[in-house]
């Protein structure tokens, strides 16, 4: 245990530290061929492993690609505009709507594909409009904090509900029949909580005029029109795949080609680019942490997580809804939502409650907010938001999260009993 502890904790570390450049992917690579050499997972781990992550791996490859697409065309730009245009100035409106903007990005085009798209250009609206470094803040931590608690719906809005649904053998409609009020639950929770606690830094007016017309910053309007069928029909696509067992990667990676080459034919990206450019050391990393995460299910720790499962299944089922999803919370928060997903699915596997699933990613999704580094989703939009000249602190962003999350946590999970 000490052996693959300490080696996922330096792994870890030098995902966050992140010293001289050092990419999250190429870390969490090395890491896992540290824990390969030390014996701490064998070869077969690997391929354990491999068939765990690999649907929801080019899932979020095709859902990152299809997101970078209509980046490009005016899509999120579009909409960013038009929910400034519709508070017609009011500054909680705006806040409101930019806030249920982030649910829809994040529910459509995961966690993730909402921290990489919609933050910068939310940022850049918001430096149009003229307002001031707290408000900004109090926009960027809302934005950002939406984004993985709104991750619930789909089983494509999140690499946890991907990794989840294949283990347990969850299909599309049954995910999304468990999860849809829990979602709406989440963003309306969210969204008042957020508002209770950062109202004050929210002006009352916004000069919206300082925007452009929407339908000025579209590329291809045609395209654009387009693109509203095209993600209806992908919708669709995902509701018959789940009647023939397709995996979810077969729509989501499909889709995002599919529509990054008639983007291309009509000259609105150019697919070489779009591929080059798209996010592939979140790739390595998803698969390295992973094993490295395995060796601690090798060391025991899942064995450990089963004991205790049980001892709250054996007092109730509230207990056990709220004891699972807060232990996933708190896992995630100190050592990353991926890897602890993974280690609870196999902590649940013998627990004959599925009900315990989904508490598991609710628990995964929402619980990271209480850290900078508790989900890639957080750790990407930290990213962005430092290339654009924002700092956010350790401490100024733990505070934040410590506060807000429980008591929406403890909500959501409350929709599963």
């Amino acid at each position: 245990m000490i052996l693959a502890s300490s080696i996922f904790l330096i792994t870890l570390i030098f995902v966050i530290w992140q010293p001289k450049g050092l990419q999250i992917g190429t870390t969490a690579v090395i890491g896992a061929i540290v824990a390969l050499i030390a014996g701490v997972v064998s070869f077969e781990d690997v391929l354990v492993v491999s068939d765990i992550v690999w649907d929801a791996t080019l899932a979020f490859i095709g859902i990152i690609i299809l997101s970078m697409v209509l980046d490009e065309i005016g899509f999120f730009e579009w909409c960013a505009i038009k929910m400034a245009k519709l508070s017609c100035g009011n500054g909680h409106l705006m806040f409101v709507y930019a806030l249920l903007l982030g649910s829809f990005v994040s529910a459509l085009f995961a966690n993730d594909g909402a921290a990489l798209i919609l933050t910068p250009i939310l940022l850049a609206k918001m430096r149009i409009l003229k307002l001031n470094a707290k408000t900004i803040l109090a926009f960027l931590l809302a934005g950002g904090f939406i984004s993985d608690s709104a991750s619930l719906p789909f089983v494509f809005s999140n690499l946890t509900n991907i990794v989840t649904a294949n283990y347990f053998d969850i299909g599309f409609l049954e995910y999304l029949s468990r999860m849809f009020v829990p979602y709406v639950v989440s963003t309306v929770v969210t969204i008042s909580f957020l508002w209770a606690f950062l109202r004050k830094d929210i002006p009352r007016e916004i000069d919206v005029s300082l925007l452009k017309n929407p339908d000025e910053v579209l590329k291809n309007r045609t395209l654009f029109k387009f693109s509203w069928v095209f993600l209806a029909l992908l919708l669709v696509g995902y509701f018959v795949g789940d009647n023939y067992d397709l995996p979810v990667s077969v729509f989501a990676l499909g889709g995002g080609l599919i529509f990054l080459a008639i983007a291309s034919y009509t000259k609105s990206a150019r697919a070489w680019l779009t591929i080059k450019t798209a996010p592939w050391q979140v790739v390595w990393f998803s698969i390295g942490l992973y094993i490295v995460v395995y060796g601690l299910k090798n060391a025991g720790l899942t064995d450990y997580l089963t004991t205790i499962l049980q001892d709250l299944v054996q007092r109730g089922d509230v207990i056990a809804i709220l004891g699972t999803g807060f232990i996933s919370a708190f896992l995630s928060a100190i050592m990353n939502n991926m890897p602890t997903v993974m280690i609870m699915d196999i902590a649940l596997t013998d627990i004959p409650n599925q009900t315990l699933a989904y508490a598991n990613i609710i628990g995964c999704n929402l619980g990271p907010k209480m850290t900078p580094f508790g989900s890639l989703a957080t750790l990407l939009w930290l990213h962005v938001l430092s290339q654009k000249g924002v700092k956010i602190g350790f401490w100024q962003y733990s505070k934040f999260g410590l506060i807000v999350t429980p008591p929406i946590l403890f909500v959501v999970l409350l929709t599963l009993v």
